[in-house]
């Protein structure tokens, strides 16, 4: 019996891939095996290839394979673009209506089902997808019963008689394959699981989840890729705690609503792609010279401009710390797992309103969109500070006098009301103001209230800026990266110390203000630094030179094509890099 296993299953997008992969892994999910999910789809709503990559394991992963155990084939496309990935007498299970052929040179075993005549016998092609599954289900030797739960959940909505023909297509399928192979195949029965429950998530549905639990309760966004399903999660789930989400015409639009849900005194965010950030900038300036707490999402994707809508990226680092014109305090937090992504969006909560500053949680597509399991989610750690928003009667104020909304003070940071407070109210400008809000050129008033306000960083206290896994006094390698990158590298690590290389790793959780004193001992021990990330210009490593040096240490490992990293990838470029290999 096997502890893990790769299945892959692709075809033409809207054809039903999506659909197989979410019943295929919700019921090895059930089961309590360990899924790390990865996605891989055209910008466009129909048409083109697309695939969907499920690692299955009796032990936590986060990290997608570098090869491939199972796939599952609606055309000859599918196995032309991915059969490389096959290790040796892999399969492949293929709809025998295309006359599917294995590429020349890939040693596999080829399992032509009838999956498209079955569903078609069963009144139409749409129940293809069940019957893909029933197959290669049945080939792992899994109980049909727990299958055909995720079944009835999934379509349990569309009637019984739906529900009965979607089992049929998986029984037929199933024996189909069974009586082809003579039985499941014995290299690839999985060890049984923990039977622990699980969640099994993308990190968008983690962020809203949080969210919810931080106590926002307005969004304002416009739907772009890979942020939709932030938004399409809280559609559903704030109007059952008295909140809404609107869909504005820009994202100029969401993030100055945002702002104004904020000033209003309701926790209110937003979520965007790299696009748009771009428009958000401006605004972004506003809320910083207001000293409004914002939160925004930025689900990195392939740039510039349209770029790589679908596609891996983490190009978007020095936008979000640099983007706006003049200088604002601003704080930007890079989650790399998915119970990261629930606590960090509660933590962005807290910080916006603690700093009175824009948040901006900095996510990318591989972790937004991939899905993967997560242990259970513990509500009793969400702790909810709304710094010195005042609650309750403010001071009655002297005669032609307003609150001090931007009072100087020692740490930068002013008490804050709310419209309608009773003595709370002051004015509120872009343009550079006084302690009462009232605009002023005076360039003391300017200098004191610049210094004011970028004096809030030195004092913003972070949940674990870096999240290190330092075993070693003075490694050979000292390995780092952020958001998804982080499981990958811990597997690469595992290879690495088994050949006698001695690796560190840091995962940088905090990007602005950036975490000198914390990474600083790290890299002064560290023989060689190895900067791994999904850019083309080495933007955490410029950070790393630029704040806390060691620039003759650091190597760049970079991917820019769109996929996120393999294990296999990173493992490579370390062995070339340690001295241990190179003796």
């Amino acid at each position: 019996m096997i502890s893990q296993l790769s299945w892959k299953i692709g075809g033409q997008q809207g054809e039903g891939v999506e659909s197989t992969d979410k019943i295929f892994s919700t019921a090895l999910n059930r089961l309590g095996y360990y899924l790390y999910g990865y996605r891989h789809f055209s910008s466009r709503i129909k048409g083109g290839h697309t695939n969907n990559k499920i690692r299955i394991s009796t032990k936590p992963i986060r990290a997608i394979s570098d090869d491939l155990d199972i796939l599952v084939a609606f055309d000859q496309e599918t196995i032309d673009l991915n059969a490389h990935e096959l290790r040796e007498n892999g399969v492949v299970v293929a709809d025998a209506k295309f006359n599917p052929v294995v590429p020349e040179g890939v040693k596999a075993r080829l399992f032509p089902v009838p999956i498209t005549a079955i569903a078609e016998e069963l009144g139409t092609s749409l129940f293809k997808n069940m019957a893909a599954s029933g197959a290669s289900w049945a080939l792992l030797g899994l109980p049909l019963e727990v299958f055909n739960k995720a079944v009835e959940e999934e379509f349990g909505r569309k009637g019984p008689a739906v529900v009965e023909k979607n089992i049929e297509a998986v029984r037929k399928a199933a024996e189909f394959i069974l009586e082809m192979n003579g039985g499941p195949l014995p290299e690839f029965q999985l060890e049984p699981a923990d039977g622990k429950q699980k969640l099994f998530i993308i990190g968008n549905d983690a962020i809203g989840l949080g969210a919810v639990a931080a106590g926002c309760r307005f969004m304002p966004a416009y739907p772009i890729t890979p942020a939709s399903e932030i938004m399409e999660y809280l559609i559903k789930a704030l109007p059952k705690f008295g909140g809404t989400v609107i869909q504005t015409e820009d994202e100029i639009a969401a993030v100055t609503m945002a702002i104004g849900g904020n000033y209003g005194g309701v926790r209110t965010m937003t979520a965007s792609a790299g696009p748009g950030l771009s428009l958000m900038m401006e605004a972004i300036g506003l809320a910083g010279m207001t000293e409004t707490p914002v939160v925004i999402v930025d689900t990195q994707r392939g740039g510039p401009s349209t770029g790589l809508p679908t596609k891996q990226e983490q190009s978007d680092l020095l936008a979000m710390i640099y983007g706006t014109h003049g200088e604002i305090p601003k704080i930007v937090l890079s989650p790399s797992t998915i119970e990261e992504c629930f606590y960090d969006t509660v933590e962005a909560f807290n910080l916006a309103e603690k700093y009175q500053v824009p948040v901006i949680l900095l996510t990318d597509l591989q972790l937004s969109l991939g899905k993967q399991s997560s242990e259970l989610l513990d509500y009793n750690k969400i702790v909810i500070d709304r710094g010195r928003l005042v609650q309750g009667d403010l001071p009655e104020l002297e005669a032609n006098k307003m609150f001090k909304r931007y009072e100087l003070s020692e740490d930068g940071v002013s008490p804050r009301s709310v419209p309608g407070q009773k003595y709370g109210i002051h004015h509120v400008t872009g343009v550079e103001h006084d302690q009462e809000g009232r605009p002023s050129e005076s360039a003391i008033n300017r200098k004191q209230m610049m210094d004011k306000r970028l004096g809030k960083l030195k004092n913003v206290k972070v949940t674990n800026p870096i999240l290190v896994d330092a075993p070693h006094a003075e490694p050979d390698l000292l390995i780092i990266g952020m958001g998804s990158t982080g499981g990958t590298i811990d597997e690469a690590r595992s290879r690495l110390d088994k050949q006698g290389i001695k690796t560190n790793h840091i995962t940088v959780r905090l990007l602005n203000p950036f975490p000198v004193e914390e990474l600083q001992p790290y890299l002064e021990k560290a023989k060689t630094v190895v900067v791994i990330e999904n850019n083309a210009t080495a933007q955490l490593a410029s950070l790393i030179k630029l704040n806390v040096g060691y620039a003759d240490k650091i190597k760049n490992l970079l991917k820019y094509n769109g996929n996120p990293f393999l294990p296999a990838e990173i493992t490579t470029f370390c062995q070339e890099l340690s001295p241990v290999w190179q003796r």
